[in-house]
């Protein structure tokens, strides 16, 4: 059986169950496995069956400790009626390239396909041990949603999601503040999203709420990319994408694809990397950027520097300077050097910056690509693509067309990951198309949007104008850890 442990030493050798319920190592890293490829399923048997078929494989593969029967009821009940395509992740031509469709779950974004699984993969870890689980999440945008929907009502389970104030779309505020559930809180922070994610690590490592909680027979628990069980459920639809094209006739199995991928903490592109590792033939991993572009900087040039402004977007989920995944590949890049990876991420910490090794440089380029898209870009983008194809993209997606149209074409099969609704971003989208939203609230932004396309709006987002609003609490950064032990024992008791 295969044990994780921080990308920042080998004290510590958990199970994957172990792994999900712990969040985060206590040393602040990042729970990996040293090999993601040993033991892996062929890409033949990858490509037979269903989504739901191809989610069993990949996650009996990188969580092995689960029996398969374990494994197959967490995929049953994460993937059904829930997502209103039959495919879960549906692949859709654009032009000459290919769009992943990944917002068809109840929340409407790419998070969905993680956050309706992580809560079956922790009910499944939990069973026997008695104790309760406090989840508490930093979101940009979408997550927050995702993991209240997975979680809410869910037994012996709290959820408190912390959110940048003002720095979120309408739509996705009104989705957390009108989040049913009795095991729920939403808190909008004074910060960007870097500072609630910042905090949010900070919570995991106090010792001492640990201990007091411990004491309430409470454990914290995260729902963000850094846990390991939100990342894992991602590997799959890079394979499904992969065989949906190949019966598609895009493509034929062992052909390379390049996959273009909108990107602020970098957990949805790690995931085409685990999908690489295990075989997938994946080329190129294109890492799109918005303004906030400390990724395509890194990228170019080996040195990550957060050391700049901070520009809020029409791309607001990727408004992030601090991309935690980004630990779990110096990992993988440096050959399982925790040494090394502890030392970058302590520069980080403390001067805002680090540069990796050249020999690490040049295995990134070996893989990964980078552009950026500012607003102007992306919003040309949205009306481009609508113009020309008919295909309406919300700003995130825009992103990563825009980014993708900058690459030369050679013929190899190339996807863009399509991360939400457009109706998530309606009054953006509207305007981009050249609408004048002045004086426009959100849902009329969203009729009109419903009226130019020919589209509906998902019955979920278009609720939303009538739901009451339950949560509107506001606190400091300095603020969240008393907020959560607060929560912790309101919630669970």
């Amino acid at each position: 059986m295969t044990t994780y442990h921080s990308t920042r030493s080998r004290n510590e050798s958990l199970t994957s169950k172990q792994a999900i319920l712990e969040g985060i190592a206590h040393d602040g890293g990042l729970f990996v496995r040293d090999d993601v490829a040993a033991g892996a399923p062929s890409l033949g048997a990858l490509m037979a069956g269903t989504y739901q078929d191809r989610a069993k494989l990949v996650l009996g593969h990188l969580l092995d400790d689960f029996t398969a029967e374990e494994i197959t009821s967490c995929v049953d009940a994460a993937y059904g009626d829930n997502f209103d395509s039959p495919a879960v992740t549906p692949v859709s031509p654009c032009g000459d390239d290919w769009t992943l469709e990944l917002w068809h779950g109840p929340t409407s974004a790419f998070k969905d396909v993680a956050l309706q699984m992580l809560p079956q993969l922790m009910r499944v870890s939990r069973a026997g041990d008695g104790r309760n689980v406090m989840i508490v999440t930093a979101t940009s945008g979408d997550t927050g949603k995702a993991a209240l929907e997975g979680f809410a009502d869910v037994p012996g389970t709290g959820v408190t999601v912390f959110y940048p104030h003002g720095k979120v779309s309408d739509v996705q505020r009104l989705q957390m503040a009108t989040q049913r559930g009795n095991n729920v809180a939403v808190c909008a922070i004074e910060g960007n999203f870097d500072d609630a994610q910042t905090e949010v690590k900070r919570i995991f490592a106090d010792a001492a709420l640990r201990d007091r909680l411990g004491e309430e027979n409470v454990v914290l628990s995260s729902a963000n990319s850094i846990n390991v069980g939100r990342l894992v459920p991602q590997v799959t639809y890079y394979f499904d994408a992969y065989a949906q094209l190949a019966s598609a006739g895009a493509l034929k199995v062992g052909d390379a694809i390049d996959f273009c991928v909108p990107t602020g903490n970098f957990g949805d592109v790690l995931a085409g990397y685990y999908a690489k590792l295990m075989g997938l033939p994946v080329r190129t991993l294109v890492v799109a950027s918005n303004a906030n572009d400390v990724l395509t900087d890194f990228i170019a040039t080996g040195t990550y520097d957060r050391r700049r402004p901070f520009h809020k977007t029409i791309s607001p989920s990727m408004d992030i300077l601090v991309s935690s995944n980004l630990e779990r590949l110096l990992f993988y890049l440096s050959e399982g050097d925790c040494d090394l990876v502890a030392s970058l991420m302590a520069d980080l910490a403390e001067k805002g910056a680090y540069t990796i090794p050249p020999a690490l440089l040049e295995r990134l380029h070996a893989t990964f690509a980078c552009g950026r898209s500012s607003d102007e870009d992306t919003r040309a983008t949205i009306r481009s693509t609508w113009e020309e194809h008919g295909v309406l993209l919300d700003p995130h997606t825009a992103v990563a067309r825009h980014v993708l149209e900058q690459r030369p074409a050679d013929g190899t099969c190339r996807v863009v990951l399509s991360t939400a609704s457009p109706y998530k971003f309606s009054a953006d989208v509207l305007a981009a198309l050249g609408h004048d939203t002045a004086g426009m609230g959100g849902f009329a932004c969203m009729d009109a949007l419903e009226e130019l396309s020919h589209t509906t709006a998902p019955a979920a987002l278009s609720a939303l104008r009538s739901a009451p609003e339950r949560f509107g609490d506001v606190v400091a950064v300095d603020g969240m850890n008393a907020y959560v032990e607060d929560k912790a024992k309101e919630l669970l008791a």
